[in-house]
């Protein structure tokens, strides 16, 4: 078997172990990425008749303060950037439609609260946004608002917004120092939401090059079926042909991989517990049409139903051809939904119905649609049961896991980038130091 040596191996080749392999290979280390599939993971853009169909909505949260921005200007990455129209995102309340107060502008024309819970709600916004409401670790945010005894209004408009930003049908059971902690940060960004023009295959690509520019190798439709551990440390990852060895390894595969990749090592245990996560699961229904049909908002929300439609072709020039347009509809399933068929076709033609009523007339303008089968949005669905996997265990010295399980900032792929950035900053650190030593 051949053998080759690396200053670090990252197993996984998605948003987090591109990005940490870039990073590492920016910063002069020789790193190689082992991915099974394809690359990309979850985040991966498919052409269909001219229309790019990323899987999983490719917004990027609170931009400006992103660990992706972070990256972007250090790697000196080339994308393009479209930011989201506050002003265009609406929920709908069933005979109107009202503006989303996720900013100031939006908390003074919202129609969901009147008189003085505008107020209360902007007292809970500027005392989010200054660190003063920080929540408990301990009790959910449903449990929180019902102790601070908050107005059924403001309550509602609080889990409306934990809904939409964290792709989950069941925003009560948030932990709320979880909850508080994501909205400090988007309160505080000049930029709530944006997208990467030509989707996440522009991203991958961009990671490709800088490790591929800094001579790091990319394996990929090859798997990992193995782990040489001595004592505290990882000594080689294992292909069906190779064994690759490394200073540092940086694990970017989901948590059951993990476990399997670990057992009979000193983290077995440890990684068994976060193989009970529960993910977040959704129903995709984008549609291509090919003629674009004027609505006054990119974006709309029905809180009853859990369902929200994305213009994505509004803010990605690259998503539809000429004079087409690109809608991403998403449905939150909850938990009993999710291995119910029945619902599952529920839920379509919701999504459908939801679709006639805002852009009438898409049916007569369908090119191509694209309906998932259930899928993971998320691979950690946030309650009081489940916290992300730690980026780092003592138990095993030279090991780092990223991935949007892991602990991080932020929501979806911003997971995946901060505890990718963490883990980076742990192996510089480590290999500086053993240098200096």
């Amino acid at each position: 078997m051949k053998k080759s040596q690396y200053d670090a191996v990252i197993v996984g080749g998605g948003l987090a172990g591109l990005s940490a392999a870039a990073y590492l290979a920016h910063h002069g280390k020789k790193v190689a990425v082992i991915e099974r599939g394809k690359l990309g993971g979850r985040a991966m853009t498919i052409n269909m008749k001219g229309f790019q169909f990323n899987f999983g909505a490719h917004a990027i949260y609170g931009r400006d303060k992103s660990y992706l921005t972070l990256m972007e200007k250090e790697l000196q990455l080339k994308l393009y950037w479209s930011d989201f129209t506050q002003m265009k995102a609406k929920y709908d309340l069933g005979e109107e439609v009202s503006v989303v107060p996720s900013n100031l502008g939006g908390l003074l024309q919202t129609k969901l609260l009147k008189g003085m819970d505008k107020f209360r709600f902007a007292y809970h916004i500027l005392f989010t946004t200054l660190g003063f409401e920080k929540g408990d670790p301990n009790i959910s945010i449903k449990q929180w608002l019902e102790q601070k005894k908050v107005s059924p209004a403001v309550k509602e408009m609080m889990l409306n917004l934990a809904a939409s930003n964290f792709f989950t049908g069941e925003p009560e059971r948030i932990p709320s120092d979880v909850f508080f902690g994501y909205y400090k940060r988007i309160f505080k960004t000049n930029i709530p939401v944006s997208y990467i023009q030509g989707g996440w295959q522009k991203l991958i690509e961009q990671f490709v090059q800088v490790i591929e520019k800094n001579d790091g190798e990319i394996i990929t439709k090859t798997k990992v079926t193995g782990l040489s551990v001595d004592g505290k440390r990882v000594t080689a990852a294992h292909t069906k042909k190779n064994s690759f060895v490394a200073d540092d390894f940086i694990f970017a595969i989901p948590p059951e991989e993990l476990q399997t990749l670990f057992l009979h090592s000193p983290l077995e245990k440890e990684l068994a517990e976060y193989t009970k996560y529960e993910p977040t699961y959704v129903i995709f229904y984008d549609i291509g049409l090919k003629k674009r049909i004027d609505s006054p908002y990119t974006y709309i929300f029905d809180r009853d139903r859990q369902i929200f439609i994305s213009d994505i072709s509004y803010y990605d020039m690259e998503a539809a051809p000429p004079g087409g347009q690109l809608l991403q509809a998403i449905a939150y399933l909850k938990s009993h939904e999710i291995s119910d068929p029945l619902a599952h076709e529920r839920v379509k033609l919701d999504i459908e119905a939801f679709y006639d009523k805002h852009f009438s007339g898409w049916r007569k303008s369908l090119v191509v649609p694209r309906v998932s089968k259930v899928a993971v949005v998320q691979a950690i669905k946030w309650t009081m049961h489940q916290r992300g996997l730690p980026v780092h265990f003592s138990k095993i010295t030279n090991a780092f896991f990223a991935g949007d399980w892991c602990q991080g900032v932020g929501q979806l792929s911003e997971l995946s980038f901060s505890s990718s950035y963490e883990a980076c900053q742990h192996v510089l650190k480590k290999q500086a130091e053993k240098k200096g030593a």
